[in-house]
């Protein structure tokens, strides 16, 4: 497989241990992630070459946050450095019917003061074949988001695969930037996109036609997102592909969890998983991507397989700590294959 290419803000996240709350914490564990580092790390787990592009700053947690993707296999070459702090974030982990919540502090990190110019895109893409992207980007700064231009445009002419995760974020977006305007504009560039109904509503207007997701539960039924597929395939024509994931929020420790694909004809809708423990659900979203792009590359021209694929990937990583799915893909295979016993492997 040829290299693929994230690009993104990798933060340090700070989190009580356990189940406590904020209040309650007298110390934080460590982890290191971010929405398109998670990516990476997941494609290095497949055994794809990964380049992870960031702006990072030139101090041990800097540094700290470099050894963690190169730990995990993910190539770090193009990184780039400077300014004077890692973006942070805190998560609180919920459970039951107490949802987790998250403060970020992010200002003026490293990467959200990162301008055009400053990354050579035409080297970062040599040897490429896809380049991935989200709208967390964006949603930093505006010069984070001038800069995700200028890596679409050099992406576009060097003719790679472009995805992206619209990745909504309601705390984020307060420089002042055009919403709607900016991400129309990036889309645009993408061949393949994957974003829930949120996404697709805050972003650019578009609802699924009769549905309240939150009155869904676990019934989600993938027909209901058939609507916004097509009102996406409509508005970014370059598009082949759009994706959607099927959360059914029972409570915050138990989700069903299943993912549609549309191509412009046919959809493809997965096995649904029930998720009735959950261990920790951030990053579910990025795992599910980093499973769909090794699954559009494995099983080409088997979009089925490829869905499933992602959908079992991301359904394994609510089992684990951390921004980062740690699996492998016998045990993404095996979950496909139906054995969701949890035996223990001796």
């Amino acid at each position: 497989m040829k290299k693929v290419v994230t690009f993104g803000e990798i933060m340090l996240r700070l989190s009580p241990n356990g189940f406590l709350r904020f209040s309650q914490a007298n110390s934080f564990d460590v982890v290191y992630g971010g929405g398109e580092s998670n990516v990476a790390v997941s494609l290095a787990n497949y055994g794809v070459p990964v380049d992870f592009v960031t702006r990072l700053p030139q101090n041990d947690i800097g540094e700290c946050a470099m050894m963690e993707m190169r730990k995990r296999g993910v190539n770090c070459e193009n990184i780039i450095w400077g300014g004077d702090r890692l973006g942070i974030y805190f998560l609180e982990t919920g459970a039951v019917n107490r949802g987790s919540k998250v403060v970020y502090d992010r200002a003026h990190s490293a990467m959200a003061e990162i301008k055009p110019g400053m990354v050579d895109w035409k080297k970062a893409f040599e040897g490429a074949d896809w380049f991935h992207w989200t709208g967390i980007t964006p949603a930093i700064s505006q010069g984070a988001a001038d800069a995700c231009l200028e890596a679409l445009k050099v992406a576009s002419e060097m003719g790679l695969t472009i995805s992206t995760d619209l990745n909504y974020r309601q705390k984020l977006w307060k420089y002042g930037g055009d919403r709607e305007k900016i991400m129309t504009e990036l889309t645009a560039y993408c061949d393949i996109i994957l974003g829930n109904e949120e996404d697709a509503e805050k972003h650019f207007g578009i609802k699924p036609e009769g549905l309240d997701i939150t009155t869904q539960g676990e019934h989600v039924k993938g027909e209901a997102f058939l609507s916004v597929c097509d009102q996406m395939l409509k508005k970014f024509p370059r598009a082949k592909k759009v994706i959607t994931t099927l959360r059914g929020s029972i409570s915050a420790s138990h989700n069903s969890w299943a993912g549609v694909l549309y191509d412009g004809k046919t959809l493809y809708e997965s096995p649904q998983y029930q998720i009735t423990d959950i261990v920790d659900r951030v990053g579910g979203g990025d795992s599910f991507m980093g499973g769909l792009i090794y699954g559009l590359l494995k099983y080409d021209g088997d979009d089925q397989q490829a869905l499933n694929f992602a959908v079992a990937a991301s359904c394994l990583k609510h089992t684990i700590k951390g921004d980062a799915n740690l699996v492998t893909i016998a045990e993404v295979e095996k979950l496909m294959g139906g054995d969701s016993s949890g035996r223990v492997a001796r």
